[in-house]
């Protein structure tokens, strides 16, 4: 008998791992999502043949429990579930903030916990997830951890306390990027080209950019001076930014999103 996974939580993200997981071959019947309102729950049952439940249920009935409810429901959630959880179990956490240590206070003892911090761009299968393993893991749970989250893009191990840090770079970061894009297209616009061709010359040029520096693997330092020839236009732009600070701005922002980060874990 397949090991049965239960996505708690029926919001974006845990569609997102849903369907996911369904692209990867997993089956309907070795899968359950968890939605109070009937209506959704009819809706997820025609799109995806899979069982709805309750939380409660969930937890009795599978092997691992991926918990992807907002930060606040986390309290409420794992004293719901709790009863029925089981040291045998595998419990992964995508709540933001939401460390290892207040998951295993609330379940019983023994249990292993993941602690992940997944992005948007998993709604495409190009997400960014960061995994930290808790007191009670071993590899066995954090590789199972990743081939769950395989399923909608890339997965990669830190130390807990980098979370934080994680959280600012990649979990905040696809809004970063579309500040820059709605930016560059606001530019386009101002200089006289229709929204629609602005678009898609800026959706493209970082589509290819981020493809480009993987495929690559060059530093982007490098790619970026391939750019910018000597006393040219790509040369007046960075000078602007440069004298504008938009580095240092990039560096303060990001290190006010790590310090929300922990300011959220310890309310």
């Amino acid at each position: 008998m397949s090991a049965k996974v239960a996505v708690l939580g029926a919001g974006v993200m845990g569609e997102t791992l849903l369907s996911g997981l369904i692209r990867a071959g997993r089956r309907p019947e070795d899968l359950l999502i968890t939605e109070r309102r009937e209506e959704r729950a009819a809706e997820l049952r025609e799109r995806y043949g899979v069982d709805v439940v309750s939380n409660l249920d969930a937890a009795k009935q599978a092997d691992t429990l991926v918990l992807v409810v907002k930060p606040q429901d986390m309290p409420d959630l794992l004293a719901e579930i709790a009863p029925a959880v089981q040291p045998t179990q595998t419990v992964i956490s995508l709540a933001a903030g939401i460390t290892t240590k207040f998951v295993e206070s609330r379940l019983p003892e023994g249990v292993a916990v993941v602690r992940v911090m997944p992005n948007t761009p998993a709604l495409v299968d190009e997400g960014m997830a960061a995994i930290s393993r808790g007191a009670h893991c071993d590899e066995s749970h954090l590789e199972l951890a990743e081939s769950l989250l395989a399923a909608t893009g890339r997965v990669v191990r830190v130390p807990e306390k980098q979370q934080d840090a994680v959280t600012a770079i990649s979990g905040s970061g696809p809004a970063y990027i579309f500040f820059v894009v709605e930016s560059m297209i606001e530019a386009g616009v101002h200089m006289g080209l229709p929204r629609g061709t602005a678009t898609d010359l800026v959706v493209q040029t970082v589509v290819g950019s981020a493809k480009l520096l993987r495929e690559t693997g060059e530093h982007p330092t490098v790619l970026r001076e391939r750019v910018t020839s000597p006393g040219g236009t790509t040369a007046a732009a960075v000078r602007e930014l440069e004298d504008h600070k938009v580095r240092a701005a990039f560096l303060s922002a990001i290190e006010a999103a790590r310090n929300r980060s922990r300011d959220l874990a310890a309310e």
